[in-house]
């Protein structure tokens, strides 16, 4: 990273205080100063309420922003980058890391400490990835569905802020005796079919909820989600599963389907819990597009 001044334009920084640990918060006058040193003014927000940032972000002069950094979780991320499409916001963004699990920070291979951040978002390397949509929301990472998407729903975020993404596992396995399959019909150039399925994830990132490998092949600029469907299985044949995708190799599993697509419809008789980057989702069906490197998106010199 060069230490010349950089254009005088202003940053605008969406950061979540509760997310994770809270240590961004703790440091966000350190990481003012160091934007400032490059004759860089930013103008810090707490992304805590919604309505704040639509107010703000309806009414932003595009010309004047150099950039906009989401400091928080993927929730965070995927609070702003929504308000972005609705109002038709070309600026790129940098993600701090600052949640429990980071996953689509992961994906691009963001640094964990806070000079590694700002030593992205002050170069000028900038990739472009997808935007996935169900029905009318968008998301960057991941869209979840099934009896365990209420494992990260139902944890306390206490306890998640505390020990992090072990607290999804934990809870996890006191859930697993309690599942039921849900019957889903899927629709899609590339597969159409009826499954008995316990857990799925439309993915565009990599990782979901810490698991790093959970879409071993995703690849966020290619137009393509990664579908995943965890289907009916027996008791004794969960543990193994639950190794192969701690090691990525769950995708020949024979209780796993998989295969991209670039659109997707799904349907299902009963009420199924979903999760959209980490948040509560969309109602059942659903139908599912890309919107093919939409996003502008400062990352690591090598990720391309």
């Amino acid at each position: 990273m060069s230490d010349k001044p950089i254009e005088n334009k202003k940053i605008l920084l969406i950061y979540n205080p509760n997310a994770g640990s809270g240590m961004f918060a703790r440091h966000l006058d350190n990481i003012i100063d160091a934007f400032q040193e490059r004759g860089l003014a930013i103008i810090p927000v707490r992304g805590t309420m919604s309505c704040v940032l639509d107010y703000l972000l309806q009414g932003i002069n595009q010309e004047q922003y150099r950039q906009i950094i989401i400091a928080g979780g993927d929730g965070t991320i995927n609070t702003v980058v929504n308000l972005m499409m609705k109002y038709d916001i070309d600026l790129p963004i940098t993600i701090f890391p600052a949640g429990t699990a980071n996953d689509f920070a992961h994906y691009l291979g963001m640094p964990n400490d806070l000079e590694g951040m700002i030593e992205v978002a002050l170069d000028d390397h900038i990739i472009e990835t997808d935007i996935a949509k169900v029905n009318e929301k968008y998301f960057i990472n991941v869209a979840a569905m099934g009896e365990l998407v209420g494992v990260s729903q139902k944890t306390d975020p206490n306890l998640k802020n505390t020990i992090g993404v072990m607290a999804y596992y934990l809870k996890g396995l006191t859930e697993v005796t309690h599942l039921h399959p849900i019957k889903v019909r899927l629709t899609s150039k590339e597969y159409t079919g009826e499954e008995d399925m316990y857990f799925m994830v439309v993915m565009n990132g990599s990782s979901a909820g810490g698991f790093k490998k959970i879409s071993p092949d995703a690849d966020a600029s290619d137009g393509l989600l990664d579908v995943l469907l965890f289907r009916k299985m027996a008791l004794h044949e969960m543990a193994p599963l639950f190794f192969n995708v701690l090691y990525g190799s769950h995708t020949e599993n024979k209780n796993v389907l998989y295969f991209q697509t670039g659109e997707l419809y799904i349907e299902a008789d009963e009420d199924v819990s979903t999760d959209v980057d980490g948040e509560e989702g969309e109602k059942f069906p659903m139908k599912f597009t890309v919107l093919h490197k939409k996003l502008k998106v400062f990352a690591p010199e090598g990720r391309r």
